[in-house]
């Protein structure tokens, strides 16, 4: 069975998407982020990581982590801050401005969503918004958060209305503006969709040299040996096996997977385990012994000792 690495990713931490506010603002204007402890629990009680993403519909703004350098994002484009890192969007370089406050983010849960704000004085209207947020699990293992960079700008006029994101842009606007039943779904996984866009972007576009999960599954043979893993996660792999399948040597397959991916096959294989088993602990109610034997562990006890040494507590806690 020949498996997509990212799509199995995707599905085992949880990505899910909110939609939050629909922004109108005009000069001079500046937001701040909330902290991520704020956010997390009104979109994935649980999860761990916070992703943040700007759709400009109109104008320009500019967008920078707390500290780092400006940048500018225009109509047509997305701007994803990928760590959830504190960060403020506003119309010129170097403004701040308070955090958003708890009571406007409980009122913007509370509401039907999305939440329009207006940011600014009495002018006309400078750029427009969808601003929004993705939560995911981090732990036990998720390749594609650590390779990913701070920030990802992707989008724009070369895009046009027919491009991926043109389409997502115009959909959520008219989602935005109609606040139609389900609206409030349909830009949860639009921007979903939009993000899984972003991060293939930004594969096809990695230098030659690019070392990390991601350029190792543009790899043709550590890419397939992803798949495989990801596709046969209980068989019980050797190298040689894999090596075999892929159609290199142990001994260069071995070295170009460390080299690429940061870790060697076998140790990649047993973190890619874990994290289907914190899946299946968290989202279903297979006992313990079934998810052992669903990800290759002859029993339950082995299993158990080699999810508390990576996980630093039993199966039976992460259930909790």
């Amino acid at each position: 069975m020949v498996a997509d690495a990212l799509s199995d990713l995707l599905k085992t931490v949880r990505l899910t998407g909110a939609a939050f506010f629909d922004v109108a603002a005009k000069e001079p204007w500046v937001a701040e982020s909330p902290p991520r402890e704020m956010i997390l629990p009104k979109i994935l009680p649980g999860a761990d990581h916070l992703i943040s993403y700007h759709v400009v519909t109109m104008g320009r703004c500019v967008a920078s982590i707390i500290g780092g350098q400006p940048i500018t994002v225009e109509a047509g484009e997305v701007i994803v801050f990928t760590k959830g890192d504190p960060h403020v969007m506003s119309s010129s370089p170097g403004m701040r401005a308070d955090p958003v406050a708890p009571d406007a983010l409980n009122a913007a849960t509370a509401a039907q969503l999305p939440f329009f704000i207006n940011y600014g004085g009495d002018g006309p209207v400078s750029a427009k918004l969808v601003c929004g947020f993705l939560a995911c699990d981090a732990r036990p293992f998720n390749p594609l958060l650590e390779n990913l960079p701070p920030v990802i700008k992707a989008g724009g006029s070369q895009d046009g209305d027919a491009g991926w994101l043109g389409q997502f842009i115009r959909v959520a606007v008219m989602e935005s503006a109609d606040k139609r039943a389900g609206g409030e779904s349909v830009l949860a996984k639009l921007s979903e969709l939009m993000f899984i866009e972003v991060v293939r972007r930004y594969l096809e576009a990695l230098p030659p040299e690019q070392a990390g999960w991601l350029a190792g599954l543009r790899d043709p043979f550590v890419g397939k040996a992803l798949s495989l893993l990801h596709g046969r996660p209980a068989h019980s792999w050797t190298i040689e096996e894999l090596a075999k399948e892929v159609g290199l040597s142990r001994s260069v397959l071995a070295e170009r997977f460390a080299d690429l991916v940061g870790i060697p096959p076998m140790h990649y294989l047993a973190n890619w385990r874990m994290q289907i088993a914190s899946e299946l602990l968290s989202g279903s109610n297979a006992n313990i012994a079934t998810i052992a034997a669903k990800i290759g562990y002859e029993s339950e006890a082995a299993f158990s000792r080699a999810f508390k040494k990576m996980m630093g507590v039993p199966p039976s806690a992460r259930r909790r």
